[in-house]
């Protein structure tokens, strides 16, 4: 799965609410930041959001065996004691064959056996047991469980985000500087693998003295860019591997930064997303005291 299309998902509101053409007064900025931020706290905190993440266990070849009893070979944090078996084949397949009387659904219909598709796919496998959800995901070809609770303790117990003032300043219009031929940048995430990610272009602007030059990920020249940063205040005030930015795409050679958006990754919140980091280029140089700070709420 590329790192862009595992981004989509959030993408669409972000995107949406970040491509004012002129920026706003002071008064409807500050409106729109916070109208922003409640609807970025309802996607965290819905019942498929990233804070019922309870478990990412990557699949042995052969048969896995799963389930909360300590003999299964993958130990699930909730849901019964011996599920099934999930196989991975040397294709890469997984069959999964469910203990009777689990009460499994796959794609909302019992079942005792399946092919479970993973999120490559349009549509992949969507596993339910009661309030637990499991998704068969890949990463750079290894499978993984990836199991969601709807009533996990990090959604019941969500702290809220805390943020920098709301600042029109930190709404930038940058240059932007197509490239004659798109670039390839290595694109590291938190399990230490990489991908690469085509780069079309990168949004330039000065700040505090510096140039800033930013390398987003875009999949054609009209989409909406995804940037991953890191800045001086990084580890400090805000979550110590990145954060994200979204912004509309480019218009006119600009491109509208709107910092006060910059949010935390999943990884802030759970030890079970598997989220990208930034690549040496959006690394800045420079103090981001906009957007939001580090989560108070969860420490690995």
């Amino acid at each position: 799965m590329s790192v862009f299309k595992w981004v989509c998902a959030g993408l669409t509101l972000a995107v949406a609410a970040a491509g004012a053409d002129k920026p706003a007064e002071p008064d409807e900025f500050a409106k729109s930041d916070l109208a922003w931020r409640e609807q970025r706290v309802a996607r965290l905190t819905s019942p498929d959001g990233w804070l019922t993440l309870i478990g990412l266990h990557f699949l042995k070849t052969g048969t896995n065996t799963v389930g909360t009893a300590g003999d299964n070979s993958i130990v699930l944090a909730k849901g019964p004691a011996h599920l099934g078996t999930f196989t991975l084949d040397q294709n890469s397949a997984v069959r999964a064959v469910f203990e009777p009387g689990t009460d499994v659904k796959v794609d909302g219909e019992d079942e005792l056996s399946a092919d479970i598709r993973d999120d490559r796919r349009e549509h992949p496998s969507v596993i339910t047991i009661d309030n637990l959800t499991i998704l068969l995901i890949d990463r750079n070809g290894r499978k993984a469980l990836r199991v969601r609770d709807s009533e996990s303790e990090r959604r019941t117990h969500f702290l809220g985000i805390d943020y920098f003032p709301i600042d029109p300043a930190w709404r930038i219009e940058a240059d932007w500087v197509a490239f004659e031929k798109p670039r390839e940048v290595p694109i590291k995430n938190v399990l230490g693998d990489t991908s690469n990610a085509l780069v079309l272009g990168k949004a330039v602007f000065k700040r505090d003295g510096q140039t800033v030059e930013l390398l987003p990920l875009q999949e054609s020249p009209d989409g909406p860019l995804f940037f991953v940063i890191s800045d001086q205040t990084s580890g400090r005030e805000t979550y110590a591997a990145a954060r994200f930015l979204y912004a509309a795409p480019p218009e006119d050679g600009k491109v509208i930064l709107d910092f006060n958006r910059a949010q935390n990754p999943p990884c802030a919140f759970t030890p079970f997303a598997t989220c990208p980091l930034p690549p040496k280029e959006n690394q800045m140089k420079i103090a981001v005291t906009a957007g939001e700070k580090m989560y108070r709420g969860f420490h690995e």
